[in-house]
């Protein structure tokens, strides 16, 4: 029996992940990454204590029709499935897709933190209605059941985008740092959702290469790349506020790597 077969008779059966590690005695994190397939190469031991779960109702449905395909794709995951994670484990939820953000460096979280402090200033200076905000927090960015993103730093202007704890829709500006195990995602996969899902701006930064795209999706010109020897603009805010990159390297010099 594969992961994906025992995953959709899960949901078919109505099996809660805390009903599985009841039945299965496999603990209830280790269920979730298995059946989500978080756990690239499980035990042989927890696979056979789940599959003893799911066998009863697996033998009766193969002798039922041995045409029936059994299988989950991994692009057919849902909020759900992605609320159901553990808490300290930090996923991304894209088209159905989940995606391990893993652990961020210091130098990553320096940066974002120094982003997120230069946009704060801005607004607390101009008394203004817009809100900044840091990972983690959970931005269900199409307003489906598909997709529910961690982006680094974001301004929502509109406030009632805040709903339940998450941010619902797509916020003004993002800003991804890019890290070697997320660069791929953010360049291609996450940058063309926030573009779809209209984002208005999206900050590329590049710690090992020094530099910082920025997209401007509303305008015919749309990128715009600056080094970290730069001040770069924020566009929503008509240029009026600018992030001193030169300012922040100095500050993480001390960061040989």
């Amino acid at each position: 029996m594969t992961i994906d077969e025992m995953q959709e008779l899960r949901k078919q059966l109505g099996y809660s992940y805390e009903m599985v590690a009841q039945v299965s005695g496999v603990p209830l994190g280790t269920v979730q990454k298995v059946l989500l397939r978080i756990t690239k190469s499980p035990r042989r031991d927890t696979i056979k204590a789940l599959e003893e779960v799911f066998k009863p109702m697996y033998s009766s449905m193969v002798k039922e029709t041995s045409a029936y395909n059994v299988s989950v794709p991994q692009d057919e995951f849902t909020v759900d499935d992605y609320l159901a994670l553990p808490e300290e484990e930090r996923m991304e939820l894209i088209d159905g897709a989940i995606y391990d953000l893993g652990a961020p460096t210091d130098k990553h979280q320096i940066i974002r933190d120094e982003i997120f402090a230069g946009f704060r200033a801005y607004i607390r200076k101009k008394k203004g209605k817009c809100v900044t905000i840091t990972s983690p927090i959970d931005v269900q960015l199409d307003c489906d059941n598909r997709t529910m993103v961690q982006p680094d730093v974001v301004i929502v202007c509109d406030r009632n985008k805040f709903q339940k704890g998450r941010i619902f829709g797509a916020p003004d500006l993002v800003v991804e740092v890019l890290s070697n195990s997320t660069k791929k995602k953010d360049i291609f996969i996450k940058g063309n959702k926030y573009w779809n899902a209209g984002v208005k701006e999206y900050w590329l930064v590049d710690p090992m290469k020094k530099v910082v795209h920025v997209y401007e999706y509303e305008k015919e010109d749309f990128q715009t790349i600056y080094t970290f020897e730069d001040k770069v603009p924020v566009g929503i805010w008509n240029n009026e506020c600018e992030v001193d990159f030169a300012e922040i390297y100095e500050y993480i010099s001390f960061l040989a790597y």
